[in-house]
């Protein structure tokens, strides 16, 4: 069974930016120490193909509005 590799869009980051725009959130059977906090997709993907595992992407909540007056 392959392992899986939770990811998201960081929330500040900008398209076109030079800054890597990807947050690693958890890692599933996969034997994976991450050192780094923010990652570029090219660097996700090899970090994938490398240790067999899949990509996936986490889906953004609608922000919430709760105690917000």
């Amino acid at each position: 069974m392959a392992g899986k590799i939770f990811y998201r869009e960081r929330t500040k980051a900008r398209k076109g930016a030079e800054t890597p725009r990807f947050k690693i959130f958890a890692v599933s059977d996969v034997n994976l120490k991450v050192y780094g906090k923010h990652f570029r997709k090219m660097e996700l993907e090899q970090l994938a193909k490398e240790t067999g595992a899949k990509l996936v992407a986490l889906k953004r909540g609608k922000k919430s509005k709760k105690g917000k007056k």
